[in-house]
């Protein structure tokens, strides 16, 4: 592959406790968004993963042992390189005060599981987009 193509591809980081979940997303990002994908399976994974890397967008889900997913979208928030990486949460919960919350604390998009492919797709194309004109305005 030619090293233009590998600096261009997007690294994905996809956090959720259910294993099929996670490789379902982590599929459907590769092969759809060709990214570099990262998984982590808890949320200490996760923060050590967001503190160690910076990624192009960040998967969250919300209900995972331990600390949920707030407080690591909240941790990602305050103290790692991803400060500033779009973050689009993937939940099965769907109550406005659950989705209101996670955009409080910096969430770019919420999207309801089950998710369809097309709709997973084109937030993340559109948040990875969002961040690339944000950068070059800077």
């Amino acid at each position: 592959m030619p090293r233009s193509e590998l600096t261009t591809r997007y690294r994905v980081l996809i956090v959720d406790d259910e294993e099929s979940m996670r490789l379902l997303l982590a599929r459907l990002v590769s092969r759809d968004l060709k990214a570099e994908v990262q998984l982590a399976g808890t949320s200490v994974q996760a923060l050590k993963l967001a503190g160690t890397y910076a990624y192009d967008a960040i998967l969250l889900d919300l209900l995972m042992p331990g600390l949920d997913g707030f407080e690591v979208l909240e941790r990602i928030r305050e103290r790692t390189p991803n400060a500033a990486t779009p973050v689009v949460v993937v939940s099965v919960l769907s109550d406005k005060a659950s989705m209101d919350r996670a955009r409080e604390l910096g969430a770019n998009a919420y999207l309801v599981k089950p998710v369809k492919r097309t709709e997973l797709v084109s937030t993340v194309k559109a948040q990875l987009a969002a961040r690339t004109r944000r950068a070059r305005a800077s």
